[in-house]
């Protein structure tokens, strides 16, 4: 039996719809996954058949075939783990009559059945708004970042079960809310403050207008005369992000891995990578540049408007 279950995956800073189709036949015992995956996507097959056997369901013993449209596109993370696990159960008619119409799925299985957090999940989730998706069902741990998506109903899950029992009408979970309005009216603090630096009044006025203008700056001078001292704090000075602005950051973070726990980044960002620093590095490399965790420092350095 085929079944189509809609997922969504990361190329550079933006989401993309993937269609996770899975077929399952008689034959000898045999899973195959297709549609270009890398070795994150493929070790999938053993998380997917431990964790639907530990929680409680016996795994087919017949030919799987998986594949992950578009086919010539690069598919890598660990966040197909669900839609495959939910597709299986589809197609061996262990999850009948299931709407997942407009839905998608995503998310990390531990081999209990645990969903783990996941990266990449704001910039995904509003790219399946535009596309029209209506639902989003993901890790519990994601749910907060997701919500911050005005218009998509997220469902945040514990574990495999608890999907199951979702989609079967056993459990109602009520759908993660964020009120924008409230994240909004939150005081901006920053760690370092334009207001604690002594002296220095000529650097300070042309930083000042520097800030007011939205000019580019550059500091010249001996080293230990305050030049990154001085840098570091002008963001407090700068004007404050406007949602749209804190959207663009947060999903850099994102797919960092380093959002933070309020779901929207507020603050203005500073990097300071080393003058010596290559192009590649700068923009985080990889055949698809995108940012990661131990090259975060360099991403998109300057966002100084």
């Amino acid at each position: 039996m085929l079944s189509i279950v809609e997922s969504m995956a990361l190329h550079g800073l933006t989401g993309y719809l993937v269609n996770v189709q899975i077929d399952v036949s008689a034959g000898l015992p045999h899973w195959e996954i297709v549609g270009l995956p890398d070795a994150s996507v493929k070790e999938s097959k053993e998380r997917v058949r431990t964790a639907i056997k530990n929680s409680g369901i016996e795994f087919p013993s017949r030919k799987i075939t998986v594949n992950l449209a578009p086919a010539n596109t690069k598919k890598e993370g660990s966040f197909f783990d669900l839609p495959i696990a939910i597709g299986i159960l589809i197609a061996t008619e262990n999850l009948q009559n299931a709407d997942i119409k407009n839905t998608v799925f995503m998310g990390e299985l531990s081999l209990d059945g645990t969903l783990n957090k996941i990266n990449g999940v704001l910039p995904m989730c509003i790219e399946a708004l535009r596309l029209g998706i209506k639902r989003v069902i993901l890790p519990i741990k994601n749910a907060k970042e997701a919500s911050v998506v005005n218009g998509l109903e997220v469902i945040g899950v514990k574990n495999l079960s608890q999907a199951i029992r979702y989609l079967k009408n056993e459990e109602k979970i009520l759908p993660q809310q964020t009120d924008i309005r409230e994240l909004l009216k939150k005081d901006i603090k920053y760690d370092l403050d334009f207001s604690e630096v002594k002296g220095q009044e000529n650097v300070k006025r042309a930083l000042e207008i520097a800030a007011a203008g939205g000019h580019n700056c550059i500091l010249i001078g001996s080293p230990g005369s305050g030049k990154t001292m001085l840098a570091r704090r002008l963001p407090s000075i700068l004007p404050d992000l406007s949602f749209e602005e804190a959207l663009e950051v947060s999903k850099i973070h994102s797919i960092a891995g380093v959002l933070n726990e309020n779901s929207l980044v507020f603050t203005r960002p500073f990097r300071a990578p080393h003058h010596t620093i290559s192009g590649v590095a700068l923009v985080g490399g990889g055949k698809i540049p995108k940012p990661r965790r131990n090259k975060f420092s360099s991403f998109w350095s300057f966002i100084f408007r």
